[in-house]
């Protein structure tokens, strides 16, 4: 389609998260007369999160890798996954990745983002900045407005209709970007959201103050790693993410059927569930809560499509499944670096139908399928990750993944031999792992009929 007419703007975006801000500052800094619409007034209580590495390319690009710096975040030099005994005991279960440690063919993408280190987040400050950047590029902020619809008249300017306070405004646009997040306002508006068949995975999380990370480190500087910890409750983790040099986030990510209805029954299920490490437990116990536990729901779920005409979905406005490698920022983050070239076309030659945004369709399905794979296969078969982590002939190529890099191959060839391996294993009951084979994901590696 060819709209003619001049609009207010040329790309109005819903939601000023990180997709939200990260896409109004790469059109705005092309010139391109772009406004957002949020629905908080910043900064805004939200969980904390631990970066990628490829979310420092986007940070490059926007010139904002100097304001993490001087926000003073906690550096992330890498992550562990934990299981018991305790990290100090003999036989311990803990394997690590290092960003600084990679074979000397891996450096390059490292040194591609000119830094061995990533950051974990406030997101609370995070968010501010990136939103305040985006305005800083020339973008216009609303803050504290409810989009309430958004109009696609033929043959006009799409209009976004929205209110502050009791009125009700509208401004008109070339087209729409919904960075709205889990709240997937065009998702709902246009019937696109789906649930997804397999996840349906809920968290629950809070902050601690004094809460010893030292405790964890194998060896110096690795207090500051973000640690997955597994419990023995299938299907279920722990994160501990560094927040500032004295809190820290605990968070229980677990499937709705061990979800409790009432918040009571919450408080206790999380705290049995991070009683069943000990090592976990007692130095929680000593630390002090800093604030309620917060859930967080609607964990899984995809989209028919993720653009359309006059329209993109981006961030987790397009797709959510599971925080367990903490990809959400990262995946937002390039959602914006990839959709905004589309964009930028689309608006030189004034056509908005679907097929403008044929290569960031691609792009974003080729990325969020292979991050689905992976994390089928991590729930599948927990002790594989382990396996293939520490593999020297697959190292390299699962640290490509878990710092970001899933959008350049249809499917890395390390997700095949991994596929291969839980094959193997669902068909020998006599496998020495087939008895840990998980079943939230066994669906997913069966042949369609």
């Amino acid at each position: 389609m060819t709209v003619h007419a001049s609009p207010d703007f040329d790309v109005a975006i819903i939601g000023g998260g990180p997709a939200g801000a990260a896409t109004a500052s790469y059109l705005a800094r092309a010139g391109v007369r772009c406004v957002v619409f949020e629905h908080a007034i910043f900064p805004r209580a939200h969980v904390g999160e631990s970066l990628v590495p490829a979310s420092t390319r986007v940070f490059k690009d926007l010139d904002f890798l100097q304001t993490m710096e001087e926000a003073g975040f906690v550096r992330k030099y890498g992550a562990a996954w934990t299981a018991s005994p305790a990290p100090q005991a003999p036989g311990k279960q803990q394997m690590s990745m290092n960003w600084d440690g990679l074979a000397p063919d891996c450096r390059a993408e490292i040194s591609f983002q000119n830094q061995n280190y990533t950051y974990h987040v406030n997101r609370e400050t995070f968010d501010l900045l990136l939103l305040k950047h985006a305005e800083k590029c020339g973008a216009t902020i609303y803050e504290g407005v409810r989009v309430n619809r958004v109009h696609f008249d033929p043959d006009a300017p799409v209009r976004v209709e929205f209110g502050i306070g009791r009125k009700t405004f509208e401004v008109s646009a070339h087209m729409v970007v919904d960075a709205s997040g889990r709240k997937t306002f065009l998702g709902n508006q246009l019937r696109l959201r789906v649930r997804d068949p397999v996840f349906d995975q809920f968290a629950l999380h809070t902050w601690f103050d004094d809460y010893d990370r030292r405790a964890w480190a194998a060896a110096p500087g690795q207090e500051d790693y973000l640690f997955i910890h597994f419990v023995p409750v299938q299907n279920t983790w722990i994160w501990q993410i560094p927040i500032s040099a004295g809190t820290t986030s605990i968070g229980v990510v677990t499937q709705r059927r061990n979800f409790a209805a009432a918040r009571e029954e919450r408080e206790r299920f999380f705290w049995q569930t991070i009683a069943a490490r000990e090592d976990l437990h007692a130095p929680l116990r000593k630390a002090n809560q800093l604030r309620p536990l917060k859930e967080e729901g609607d964990y899984s779920y995809g989209m028919r499509q993720v653009c359309g005409e006059r329209f993109v979905l981006v961030g987790d406005a397009a797709r959510f499944v599971d925080p367990i490698f903490s990809t959400g920022v990262s995946i937002a983050l390039n959602a914006a670096r990839f959709v905004c070239p589309d964009i930028l076309a689309a608006l030189e030659s004034g056509n908005f139908a679907a097929a403008a945004f044929r290569n960031y369709d691609a792009i974003t399905h080729r990325g969020m399928r292979n991050w689905y794979e992976f994390i089928s296969l991590y729930y599948r078969l927990n002790i594989l990750f382990t396996y293939f982590i520490n593999h020297v002939g697959h190292r390299l190529e699962m640290l490509k993944l878990l710092q970001g890099d899933v959008y350049d191959e249809d499917e890395p060839p390390v997700l095949k031999r991994m596929r291969e391996a839980v094959s193997e294993v669902e068909h020998d009951d006599n496998h020495v792992w087939h008895a840990l084979l998980n079943d939230l994901t066994n669906k997913a590696f069966q042949p369609s009929v």
